[in-house]
């Protein structure tokens, strides 16, 4: 069992001080973890990965909230999760107009047309995420692992316990379900 295993045991025991021990040894992963999932933001975007981090973390760990992490790859599966939620929540609030949701920023130094996903297009990915849950909760869980956590095909097999062959099927499903639903967005008049 590694370490990391042992403390997610001991914080589901209710040792106060397992958290405190976990957070130097997940560190530079939830870190690779949140630049690669910033790589995939706006360029603009006011949120840094350190601070994605830092909620993610809080957040996994907020005894109020906490989950029950069976190892390793399921912690870090929640990880993935809690940030794409937290990138979800950041995208709602910066829609809204009191958030400036009618205005994009612009650096003027730096004034260059660049292909970037608006806070829309987030929301629109969210929820046709939302509809394959409901459809099938698997295919969707594959999905996170893939897009937001940066997982291959085979370490998001082994996390759901599933085979090689049957991730391969569920992803060429998934994909091809939320790009009927955000074309089907894309198409509907506002």
């Amino acid at each position: 069992m590694s370490d990391v295993t042992l403390i997610l045991s001991a914080i589901q025991n209710g040792e106060s001080c397992a958290s405190e021990q976990l957070l130097p040894l997940v560190y530079e992963e939830l870190r690779k973890l949140a630049m690669a999932r910033m790589t995939q933001e706006r360029p603009e975007h006011t949120l840094q990965a350190t601070a994605l981090v830092h909620e993610a973390y809080l957040r996994l760990v907020d005894s109020d909230h906490r989950e029950s992490w069976e190892n390793r790859a399921h912690f870090f599966a929640a990880a993935a999760e809690s940030m794409r939620r937290i990138l979800v929540d950041h995208a709602r609030k910066k829609k809204t107009l009191k958030h400036g949701g009618d205005r994009r920023r612009v650096d003027l130094e730096n004034v260059v047309a660049t292909p970037e996903k608006s806070d829309a297009e987030i929301l629109q990915v969210h929820e046709s995420l939302e509809k394959l849950a409901l459809i099938d909760e698997r295919k969707a869980q594959l999905v996170k692992l893939r897009f937001f956590a940066g997982f291959t095909i085979p370490q998001a097999a082994d996390v759901l316990g599933i085979s090689h062959a049957t991730a391969e099927r569920d992803w060429t499903f998934a994909k091809t379900f939320l790009y009927s639903e955000i074309e089907d967005c894309e198409r509907e008049p506002d």
